[in-house]
């Protein structure tokens, strides 16, 4: 496979990777970390390339549209994973065949607004929006955008809301695309979307978080003309509904996966640029506003997911020599990649989803002969230092010698002694 950014968006049918984890309730990370295993596990029943993938509140999986052919013919259709059977079953499909960055959001009330995307090859967008109900298993048309878009992002703000930013709007069938530079914010209690500010530099296909203080960090992305990649980033405050400049990453990213960690800071890893799919990585820190250099990959996986134990695993993309199987873990403790066990399946633009047990479903995606409809599950395995307790584990400081040495730290034995 020829490493160009352009080859890789015929892959990925333009598709954007956008990656933003809320922080759960995390396990302590031990300095010595884990790795883990990929296994197969049920198939969808189509094949998908382009999908939603979201986290429901009862713990299944919907997977939605996305394109089932090499010719990017969108589906309407959707799906639920079971993670207690490990099987893919039909549900309602949606009102509108939708692929190639349309945003799924999870509403406070267990619903699912789908908004945006594409309808067939790389026409003009859908400008529909409509809701998942996972108590009836149908979808149902809700208020439009105000600008119909595609390679955008979505997120939940704190008040409810959901930020919808920039993208494409339209490209008459051609390359490249018109950009957006204005967000707008849907209100699930009135079902309609309203206009708010607009970003500094129009751009599609960046990164899109929701930092710890309520405020959305968007980095990177492509603005016009068309192969300008941007290292900028702006953050959106939802109390003035305005966007301001915040410190620019070291590198500029196009499609860069983003992952919030535990400790506030925001991880940004590969991406691309004109001729290079990128390995390196760099930390947001909101408290500074800057961005700043943390340990490279191996090779350049795209999809980021936070674990419980608060390591970030990275999976699939391609590069020279076609698409990966390849994942990796990013230890924040240490500021490093290791490698972790491979995919059972080379997929590029896979959807990777953090499930209620600490596994990842990862689905569907661009393998070597098109859109794919398997999927296989992530699995940490045992810790790498044996000799650890069972909450915090063992982590290793360093004293004033310099001598390094093994901490309890919140682990702690009571032991009968009968009296």
């Amino acid at each position: 496979m020829t490493n160009n950014l352009s080859n890789i968006f015929l892959k990925k049918g333009l598709h954007c990777f956008l990656f933003f984890s809320l922080a759960l309730f995390l396990q302590p990370l031990t300095a010595d970390g884990q790795t883990g295993t990929f296994s197969a596990t049920g198939s969808m029943t189509t094949a998908r390339n382009g999908a939603t993938a979201t986290l429901l509140a009862n713990g299944q999986v919907l997977v939605a549209g996305g394109a089932d052919d090499i010719s990017n013919t969108a589906v309407a259709s959707a799906e639920l994973y079971n993670p207690a059977t490990g099987t893919f079953s039909a549900t309602g499909s949606m009102n509108a065949s939708r692929f190639d960055g349309q945003t799924a959001t999870l509403l406070p009330n267990g619903q699912v607004l789908v908004a945006g995307g594409l309808s067939a090859g790389y026409g003009d967008p859908v400008p529909s929006a409509e809701l998942y109900n996972p108590a009836t298993g149908t979808f149902s048309a809700t208020g439009a955008m105000i600008s119909p878009r595609y390679d955008s992002a979505a997120t939940l703000l704190p008040n409810g809301q959901v930020l919808v930013v920039g993208g494409c709007f339209s490209n008459n069938g051609t390359s490249p695309c018109q950009l957006v530079a204005g967000a707008e914010l849907y209100n699930p209690a009135t079902g309609t979307f309203s206009a708010t500010g607009s970003l500094i530099t129009a751009r599609c296909c960046y990164a899109l978080t929701l930092l710890p203080n309520g405020q959305a960090l968007v980095a990177g992305g492509i603005t016009s003309p068309f192969d300008t990649i941007l290292a900028s980033a702006e953050l959106y405050n939802p109390a003035t509904g305005t966007f301001s400049a915040t410190g620019s990453m070291t590198t500029p990213r196009a499609s860069p996966a983003a992952t919030l960690l535990p400790n506030g800071q925001v991880l940004v890893s590969g991406g691309s640029i004109p001729g290079s799919n990128l390995t390196t990585a760099e930390l947001y820190n909101p408290t500074t506003g800057t961005f700043s250099s943390t340990g490279s990959m191996a090779t350049a996986n795209e999809s980021a997911t936070l674990l419980l134990d608060g390591q970030v695993l990275v999976a699939g993309g391609a590069d020279n020599s076609g698409i990966l199987a390849t994942a990796e873990l990013y230890n924040p403790t240490m500021g490093t990649f290791s490698a972790t066990g491979s995919m059972t399946t080379a997929r590029l633009n896979p959807l990777a989803t953090l499930l209620l047990n600490g596994q990842v479903l990862v689905a569907g995606g661009y393998g070597n002969s098109g859109p794919l409809a398997s999927a296989e599950l992530y699995k940490l395995g045992t810790p790498t230092n044996k000799d650890q307790c069972k909450n915090n584990g063992w982590m290793t400081l360093s004293g004033a010698d310099g001598i390094p040495f093994k901490n309890q730290g919140d682990c702690i034995q009571f032991v009968n002694t009968g009296k």
